[in-house]
């Protein structure tokens, strides 16, 4: 077991280290220019996810889409993993991470498109669509939206429930001394409440939570920013000087150069908005929206809120901090970093972890629910939904390294046949996106389909 256990864990170095990187952020660079930098158009997509489309099929709003993928997007990556970043990589890869999510939202944008315009209604009524759907239908390759879904929902168990419940359970003991078991009871009863309901339940505690968690971390982030006002230019002008040139040792910091800048800055970008792993478009197609543009607009804010504003934020108070300077690394600088502020800092960490890890389990549910339903269909829903529940108290009782490792492993697998299908299909992508955004047709309805939604 533990020879496989380093298998995996070897493979999955692999697969996360530059080919993964270079096959996503290439696509990330392809599709803005592609889509003449899509990313323009981001006042027009936050507008849009806040207004409801009544000319339009799908399960939820366009918001409860979007706040459900953001639920699952942002997690311990956006505070832990900025942290593992600027502790490798310096500075300096705060920027690298926060350009990735700029060119991200190209990729969101596109997978979205895709996921919406080849979802299928089933014989209930209901919506599914994801990458697997579009691999089946829009590239004629069922073999290849087999292996995503796959890969789909064995990383769900994993990077969606149990890792994230066993960081929740891990902080509550270490700050309130409250057993990891108690916790678990807790987590589980509550997941069980909010996902045996389905994706509309999901959808109205996400639209309420989501708002409520991202607010809160950014204005916590800035208070403690404002509380040390006179170092932030300088903390500004080292991110920026440090990206292109590397960062002496320092202190306790063994120093980088610009590659381990752009490597881990890159990563963790990656890592953390999920575009290009093809997790996001499976909600993005349970969406009410006239046409695959709209949402896809819609979808793509997903990454500008996680990277460009979340990411980019923790990173500031990061290196504002200095304690990068210390050799701490990983959680241990964030928590470092964010005690220096008394009781502003412990209290925006704490309620940030939980609120975010508890989001990731609700949002990788839905995830890991409609890749089983393409294996299996629709009977095999409710097993599944009572598996991930106690899933989540394994979870939390459990140490699982080689669980994350593994799920790590499966995330990053599901992202190649996914950027297969983006850049095959890149073409139907830009025709999608000139007979709705740039002829200007975003809003038109087809008159006999607006009376048919009526009825």
């Amino acid at each position: 077991m533990q020879a496989f256990a380093n298998l995996v864990a070897k493979i999955d170095s692999f697969i996360w280290g530059w080919p993964l990187l270079i096959l996503l952020l290439g696509t990330h660079i392809f599709l803005t220019i592609r889509l003449r930098f899509i990313q323009k158009y981001i006042g027009k997509a936050i507008k849009l996810s806040v207004t409801k489309d009544q000319f339009a099929e799908g399960d939820v709003s366009q918001f409860s889409a979007l706040a459900t993928a953001l639920a699952a997007t942002i997690g311990t990556g956006n505070i832990v993993g900025v942290a593992t970043a600027v502790a490798l990589g310096g500075p300096g890869a705060v920027l690298w991470t926060w350009l990735t999510g700029v060119f991200g939202i190209a990729t969101k944008y596109a997978e979205a498109l895709l996921s919406v315009k080849y979802r299928v209604k089933t014989k209930d009524g209901t919506m599914a669509g994801g990458p697997m759907y579009v691999l089946e239908y829009g590239m004629k390759q069922r073999w290849l939206g087999l292996l995503f879904a796959i890969f789909t929902s064995i990383a769900a168990f994993g990077i969606g429930n149990t890792v994230q419940a066993n960081s929740i359970a891990s902080m509550v003991y270490e700050t309130f001394k409250v057993p990891v078991w108690i916790t678990g009871i807790i987590m589980a009863i509550l997941t069980a409440i909010v996902i045996l309901g389905g994706i509309k339940s999901i959808a109205k505690v996400c639209d309420i939570l989501v708002p409520f968690m991202a607010f809160f971390y950014v204005l916590g982030c800035l208070i403690i920013l404002i509380m040390n006002y006179k170092t932030v230019p300088h903390t500004i002008e080292l991110i920026f000087k440090t990206a292109f040139t590397g960062q002496a040792a320092v202190g306790g910091f063994a120093g980088s150069t610009i590659m381990l800048a752009m490597r881990y800055g890159v990563a963790r970008g990656l890592f953390s908005n999920e575009s290009g792993l093809g997790s996001a478009p499976i909600v993005a197609a349970a969406a009410q929206t006239r046409n695959p543009v709209r949402q896809a607009l819609v979808s793509s804010t997903g990454t500008f809120w996680d990277t460009v504003v979340v990411c980019a934020m923790t990173g500031l108070v990061l290196v504002n901090s200095g304690m990068w300077q210390q050799g701490l690394k990983g959680a241990a600088l964030t928590k470092a970093a964010f005690s220096q502020i008394p009781t502003v800092g412990p209290i925006v960490l704490t309620v940030g972890l939980l609120t975010f890890v508890f989001s990731t389990i609700l949002g990788w549910s839905y995830y890991g629910e409609k890749a089983i339903e393409y294996l299996f269909g629709k009977k095999a829903i409710l097993p599944y939904r009572i598996l991930w529940v106690i899933f989540v108290y394994i979870g939390s009782v459990w140490s699982l390294s080689f669980v994350w490792d593994l799920a790590d492993l499966m995330n990053g697998l599901m992202a190649v046949p996914n950027l297969i299908a983006l850049l095959a299909l890149s073409g139907v992508i830009v025709s999608e996106t000139k007979k709705y955004l740039w002829d200007d047709k975003l809003d038109e309805v087809c008159e006999e389909e607006a009376i048919k939604i009526e009825k």
